[in-house]
């Protein structure tokens, strides 16, 4: 019965996306109005982050069952021009399949039966993907895409695979039960015997990237998170902040961080699997930096009630942040694919010293397109430009390797942009901020 109100209500007032071009100098304007249900604001988000657009500013406001999001994107430091893509945006986000509550908040397209999804969770270590990798190519597996995170000791993948005589999924029960168990091995090394976990994907369709940030909520990687004092950053530059608007029954959060891609899908995935609810939003980047501030309640109405809950509010969108943030050489590969390609890149990785920290693994009409974060094995100085030379002599001539420096050290702030006067301003004209106090303080 709810479900089918849900759709009444949105076939009464169908969703509207608008693409402007012409009010801003510097990005185009996409806002979005629909009627509002837990997870939408997640969705909308998910589509521009998919399309690789950057959110320069943002306004959300989701007060009376009525969703309004503005967001200001570019596309390569420029406004989209692309009729295609315009096209696209306005079709997805006002599409009814896209929002119809049956969905079960999942987010994307349905899952294919042209490959296996495998999901990996252990302790990392470093020539863990190489040892992953080799596996699957002994057993006759074949990646087509993966994403593989590191943080805080924990690494966690979802990986797509394909029998390499059916290039279809991998559908023998006997054979998925071998990848399991020889996959388990692998991941628990010789210390995590209790946490090393291979499991495939159940039906339907999670977006990779949120299941990543799950499959390490459900891990707990954000306990080992630094904690810092009370307004003072933490060593990757990352300061979040939850205070109590008490005449106005919210939590507010604040956070400033450096500013990087799908930034905003982290913050807002995380808050979303956390079951809360932004009301309110204000986002906005700088040269390097962004910052972000966000109205929140739970999915119950109540705001963040208590010293602990706080705590850890701060320490997940740390985690959220920084899952996808780390000092670390960028290595991007292009070459034809071929069965055991990922595990003979990795293997020459280990054998340089090199340390993944996150990867990106994609094939695209017979070419594999991956991206490698790496450090040296101390995981904190620069990798020796010879050890690059080696990387490309070993992989050959008919690999193409694009080496960038990814670096994630925290800029000396201007205080015009980082005193706690807060973003919204007059979003609540006549109503000080003298209210807002710090959660478990008296009331």
């Amino acid at each position: 019965m709810e479900d089918e109100y849900a759709k009444l209500i949105r076939r009464m007032n169908p969703p509207r996306v608008t693409v402007d071009n012409n009010s801003s100098q510097d990005a185009t304007v996409i806002q979005v109005e629909s009627v509002n249900k837990h997870g939408t604001l997640l969705e909308v988000v998910q589509v521009l982050a998919d399309l690789d657009l950057v959110i320069k500013k943002a306004y959300i406001s989701s007060d009376g069952g009525w969703f309004m999001d503005v967001f200001n994107v570019c596309h390569d430091g420029s406004k989209i021009r692309d009729e295609g893509v315009v096209s696209y945006i306005k079709k997805v986000l006002e599409s009814d399949a896209f929002y119809v509550p049956s969905l079960n908040d999942s987010v994307g397209l349905k899952a294919s039966d042209d490959y296996t999804v495998i999901e990996l969770v252990g302790t990392d270590r470093p020539g863990l993907l190489s040892e992953v990798s080799a596996v699957l190519t002994d057993l006759g597996c074949n990646v087509l895409n993966a994403e593989i995170w590191t943080h805080n000791a924990r690494a966690a993948a979802v990986v797509h695979v394909t029998d390499d005589k059916t290039k279809r999924a991998v559908e023998d029960p006997k054979r998925l039960s071998t990848i399991k168990k020889l996959l388990c091995t692998v991941l628990k090394g010789n210390n995590d015997l209790k946490t090393a976990k291979m499991t495939l994907s159940t039906p339907g369709f999670m977006h990779r990237q949120r299941r990543l940030h799950q499959i390490m909520f459900a891990e707990r990687d954000y306990e080992k998170v630094e904690k810092t004092e009370e307004g003072k950053e933490n060593k990757l530059g990352t300061l979040v902040t939850v205070l109590d608007c008490v005449e106005k029954d919210y939590t507010v959060v604040t956070m400033r961080c450096r500013d990087r891609p799908k930034l905003l899908f982290d913050i807002i995935c995380t808050l979303t699997d956390m079951q809360y609810v932004v009301f309110h939003g204000v986002v906005h980047t700088g040269k390097t930096e962004a910052f972000q501030e966000y109205y929140i309640r739970h999915v119950d109405g109540s705001p963040v009630s208590s010293e602990a809950e706080r705590e850890r509010v701060m320490q997940c969108l740390e985690a959220a942040i920084e899952r996808r943030t780390s000092e670390a050489l960028e290595l991007e590969l292009c070459t034809a694919d071929r069965v055991g390609l990922l595990s003979d890149i990795t293997r020459i990785f280990r054998e340089n010293s090199l340390c993944i920290k996150r990867a990106e693994i994609s094939t695209e009409g017979g070419t594999a397109k991956d991206k490698f974060y790496v450090t040296d094995m101390t995981g904190n100085n620069p990798v020796d430009p010879k050890t690059i030379d080696s990387i490309r002599r070993q992989l050959g001539q008919q690999a193409s390797l694009h080496v960038r420096w990814n670096s994630s050290q925290s800029l000396d702030p201007q205080p015009e942009e980082t005193t706690m006067g807060f973003l919204f301003g007059n979003l609540f004209k006549g109503r000080t901020f003298q209210t807002l106090k710090l959660v478990g303080s008296s009331k």
